[in-house]
């Protein structure tokens, strides 16, 4: 029987990204009427951009259990791994020219990989399994001697996978090779401690915990050598040049206090909605097949494949009725090739092309993944209808 609620618009997209949180907009927008000087500038207001930048640093710190001087601020995920892996291929090159990392990494890296291997670096991309996970065994056989990096994600952005980031960083310390791990979709998600990790390099994006665009921060393990790979002034430490965004990076530090805060409890409550939407999918839509782990994985992502179905159709279907998805990630968007993700997991390319990702937030309500029940089943039906020429 339909359920009488019908939200005007249902956002299942935050691992693409999260709307600003209201606290965190205002703070941002006192900082820029406030703090509107140079933070490189000795004058007192440089002095006091300063002063809020550092601060902001050292919460940044707190929250991912490292030191304040081993953040530097960037633009977003996406330059933050640039500069680790880049940084780190640079500084390193002499000891040798060899990268391991995985397929199913976001295109930061493997863009970033494949760059590399333009100049001259090899990478060793490692297979995952069905569950999109790196055998701890396979990585230490694909260490050689000549290995200077490894770069593996700490949840993956499409199926919300938690790789054992723990186990590898700890293999490849043992045999001095660094390690980094894109950590965009588990910062603010899941508990991260960099110094329980082991990691050398890990990167962050303020906008997947409610804080603004453009603004991000790569940690940086004391004593690792990295190297910019753009040049310009001596900002940050001389690796990340350009006068910094302080609002939007005392903004980003507040939105990651609220949601460390926060975090015990909202992972319960989204991980029971992203559950419930499950058990609905698998019940009333037939052959549904899911991507997502059980277990070790994120409590805010669910992949589904609906097979007979083009997941662009479904996610313009849903669209138009005010339900916003994506079908992997958001900087893969406009792509009809099918994710690269379900692919490297063995997923069959017609199955991974008709694939969706349902991403939850603080904002979401068990009245809208109703809402999402009520309508999806019959857009299914009606698109495998018409992929059927019936």
């Amino acid at each position: 029987m339909k359920r009488n609620r019908s939200p005007n618009r249902v956002y299942l997209d935050n691992a693409a990204t999260t709307p600003v949180r209201e606290e965190v907009a205002e703070i941002v927008k006192k900082e820029m009427e406030k703090n509107y000087g140079n933070a490189s500038s000795v004058h007192w207001t440089g002095q006091l951009a300063r002063k809020a930048l550092e601060e902001a640093r050292e919460r940044v710190a707190g929250a991912i259990g490292a030191d304040s001087e081993e953040i530097i601020f960037t633009s977003g995920g996406t330059e933050s791994d640039n500069l680790a892996i880049r940084g780190t291929a640079y500084a390193l090159q002499e000891r040798g020219k060899h990268i391991i990392t995985t397929p199913i990494e976001h295109h930061a890296v493997l863009n970033t990989c494949e760059s590399l291997a333009g100049e001259g670096f090899e990478i060793t991309y490692l297979p995952v399994d069905k569950k999109g996970l790196v055998d701890p065994e396979a990585f230490k056989s694909a260490l050689r001697s000549d290995t200077i990096l490894a770069s593996v994600m700490f949840a993956n952005n499409e199926t919300g996978t938690l790789e054992p980031v723990e186990e590898l960083a700890r293999i490849a310390n043992e045999r001095g090779v660094a390690f980094h791990t894109d950590a965009v979709q588990a910062v603010g998600k899941i508990p991260v401690d960099v110094k329980k990790l082991g990691v050398h390099l890990l990167a962050i994006s303020g906008h997947k915990f409610y804080g603004p665009k453009g603004v991000g921060a790569l940690f940086v393990k004391k004593g690792h050598k990295i190297l910019p790979y753009s040049f310009g002034g001596h900002h940050e430490k001389g690796l990340r040049p350009g006068t910094e965004n302080v609002p939007g990076i005392v903004g980003m530090a507040h939105a990651l206090e609220l949601a460390c805060a926060e975090l015990a409890f909202q992972s319960e409550r989204i991980r029971a909605l992203k559950q419930k939407l499950e058990e609905g999918i698998i019940k009333n839509v037939e052959s549904a097949i899911i991507n997502t782990p059980k277990e070790n994985c994120l409590p805010n992502i669910l992949n589904v494949s609906f097979p007979g179905v083009d997941g662009e159709a479904l996610l313009l279907a849903l669209d138009l009725a005010g339900i916003a998805v994506s079908t992997g990630s958001a900087c893969s968007s406009g792509s009809t090739d099918p994710s690269h993700v379900l692919l490297a997991m063995g997923i069959p390319p017609r199955i991974a092309q008709g694939s969706i990702r349902f991403s939850f937030g603080r904002e979401n309500t068990e009245n809208e993944v109703d809402y999402v029940l009520d309508l999806l089943p019959s857009i299914i039906e009606k698109l495998r209808r018409v992929s059927k020429g019936g």
